[in-house]
């Protein structure tokens, strides 16, 4: 219990989540400075490996190229706006990815993500998803900022889904941690959109846990 509890205080550690100040802030580069993926990836292999489920093993499929889509958006409206908020989380959401490929790699598990181009996905709901985030996002900063709130509300649902379909200490601890990050950039991205006179209405957590989430402060620490 004590081994498990420790691991998952670290992954909080590591994990949490390079926050986006705001716009045209730069990244601060000492959020980085303690970043040891090779240290993460051994803490996960230790822990104990069970027999998965086909939930458990879709969800791992589903998450992977869910921040995949994430990092994608982002770093696309970033190029299209050159806001920085959209280049930070987008980093955030590549160790997102590269966290879950560790999940992927222990239970061996093919990876969807095989040939990592921008934009491409193998689940075509993601594709078309993608699609049509981007000719959103394209139409003005607003609603850049508006597509950033529909992915982080989507990735808090489907991590609360797929938490609820696991009863593996690894795969929660790394779902736990992904949820926490997706609650401070929807605080980042709404900050922002509210800045502009913007607003968002939550289309897969229910208001109560939106406005759990916008009338708090980020968080920070593991968590357990």
């Amino acid at each position: 219990m004590l081994k498990k509890l420790s691991v998952v205080i670290f992954l909080g550690i590591v994990l949490v989540l390079f926050i986006a100040a705001g716009p045209n802030v730069p990244l601060n580069n000492g959020m980085n400075a303690g970043f040891d993926f090779a240290s993460i990836k051994d803490q996960l292999i230790s822990m104990p490996k069970q027999t998965l489920s086909s939930d458990e093993i879709s969800g791992l499929l589903i998450m992977r190229e869910e921040e995949k889509l994430a990092r994608d958006v982002y770093f696309k409206l970033y190029e299209l706006w050159k806001v920085q908020i959209f280049l930070n989380i987008s980093k955030s959401e590549q160790t997102h990815m590269d966290t879950v490929k560790i999940l992927l790699d222990k239970y061996n598990i093919d990876d969807p993500v095989k040939e990592d181009v921008e934009g491409k996905f193998v689940n075509q709901e993601i594709q078309e998803l993608y699609n049509e985030l981007i000719e959103i996002g394209s139409k003005s900063y607003k609603d850049a900022l508006v597509v950033g709130m529909i992915i982080e509300d989507l990735d808090i649902a489907d991590l609360q889904s797929c938490i609820q379909k696991t009863d593996n200490e690894d795969i929660k601890a790394v779902y736990k941690n992904l949820m926490k990050g997706s609650r401070n950039h929807m605080r980042s991205f709404y900050r922002n959109l509210k800045n502009i006179g913007g607003d968002y209405t939550p289309q897969h957590i229910t208001k109560e846990e939106f406005e759990a989430i916008i009338s708090t402060s980020i968080e920070r620490g593991p968590v357990k």
